[in-house]
């Protein structure tokens, strides 16, 4: 099995969001994409996260109809910090080897890898795939990662990937570019904007309906 994890506040899911996943699905040839709200994000603090409820029937919402698209609620679950190592550590422990699994992050965020928790260790349990930002260049490895680490990797040039410790690869790949955010899409709710075809219509009529974002 080579399934995909795609983790995030979700607040809202949308049509970036999905699309990704859908060309990172056929790209790399996975079984499944796992999507995975965080409960209590960890470098995400205050108020204005909306209430984990509301952001988990909006994935459902909008994943609904792709057979190839999942949803775990894995880390609202498990008490404390939504740490990553501890929900790939999850499903290593449950599927055991017959998963595979790729780590879907953007490039902003493997950026940041270093304020992760145990994030040495989570190199090594996963493979990951990094959507790349426009003008994106190699060197990105070791930008993110400090000498002694990103040494440790080796670039295949016919797998286009990074073999690192433990038999795990990094990817940089691009996906089509869609300027969509989340904090967009909220402040356009705020002010009294459209977010029609920013996210799925499910998920609009939800918004809708549970009066989100306007306050």
């Amino acid at each position: 099995m080579r399934w995909g994890i795609l983790g995030g506040t979700f607040d809202p899911i949308h049509l970036a969001h999905l699309r990704c996943a859908e060309e990172i699905l056929e790209n790399f040839r996975l079984d499944r994409i796992v999507f995975i709200p965080s409960a209590t994000p960890p470098l995400k603090h205050g108020p204005g996260i909306t209430p984990y409820e509301h952001r988990e029937h909006m994935v459902r919402f909008a994943i609904e109809g792709n057979p190839a698209f999942a949803f775990s609620d894995v880390e609202n679950r498990r008490e404390g910090r939504s740490y990553t190592v501890d929900t790939i550590g999850y499903f290593r422990e449950t599927f055991g080897r017959e998963l595979e699994i790729f780590f879907i992050m953007g490039q902003d965020a493997f950026d940041d890898i270093q304020r992760w928790k145990s994030w040495r260790r989570l190199l090594t349990l996963c493979h990951f795939v990094i959507m790349t930002r426009p003008g994106w260049r190699k060197g990105s490895l070791r930008k993110a990662l400090p000498p002694d680490v990103a040494a440790r990797f080796s670039y295949d040039r016919k797998a286009r990937a990074y073999h690192g410790p433990g038999g795990k690869d990094i990817f940089f790949t691009s996906v089509t570019p869609l300027d969509i955010e989340s904090r967009d899409i909220r402040e356009r709710v705020k002010t009294g904007c459209s977010i029609r075809y920013f996210v799925p219509e499910a998920v609009r009529e939800y918004v809708e309906r549970h009066n989100l974002y306007k306050r």
